[in-house]
């Protein structure tokens, strides 16, 4: 996106960020923003702003920061790319973790691993994986017990396909008539 912030792209006139904080501060106590930009984000009420402890690696740092400031067995993850999520899949992907380290959506052939639910119980894994100069979530998935849900059975779930409308390029807010 040229090294725009895609938390401050517009939906509907207001910032992707206050969307999807709206949306997460209705199903959770606890909503916390991981951001290496921290003042972005100070007019922001009734969340925690952290940054990576791990600068410069990427979503498993992100991951580690926001979940070793959890309360929460369990925090739900995801990225500021995807401003349209719904609380239905959510709360679906919700009622599936117990008995899991995560709960990962499928979607369009690919894993979602920023929209999925992980147990705080990860970090120490991720803190190892990061200072082994690995960076991603699907190296975290490989240690955990993953239950992965299928497309099929999201897409009885309301709201799904907008959920996983990720805004990625500029062609991408075009269609979703995103401003940036």
């Amino acid at each position: 996106m040229g090294g725009f912030d895609k938390a401050f792209m517009r939906v509907g006139g207001q910032p992707a960020i206050e969307r999807t904080i709206s949306t997460l501060r209705a199903l959770f106590d606890d909503v916390i923003v991981v951001t290496n930009s921290p003042y972005k984000y100070r007019d922001l009420r009734h969340i925690t702003v952290t940054t990576d402890v791990f600068v410069g690696l990427g979503p498993l740092a992100g991951f580690h920061a926001g979940v070793t400031q959890a309360r929460q067995p369990y925090c739900f993850v995801v990225a500021c790319d995807m401003p349209f999520i719904r609380p239905e899949p959510i709360l679906y992907l919700e009622s599936l973790v117990c008995g899991y380290d995560a709960v990962v959506p499928l979607w369009e052939g690919d894993v979602e691993p920023l929209h999925a639910f992980y147990a705080r119980s990860l970090a120490p894994i991720a803190e190892e994986l990061l200072r082994s100069g690995k960076s991603g979530l699907r190296d975290l998935l490989a240690f955990a017990r993953v239950r992965y849900v299928g497309e099929e059975e999201l897409r009885s779930i309301p709201g799904v396909e907008e959920t996983f409308r990720n805004v990625n390029t500029p062609e991408d807010a075009l269609r979703y008539a995103v401003e940036l």
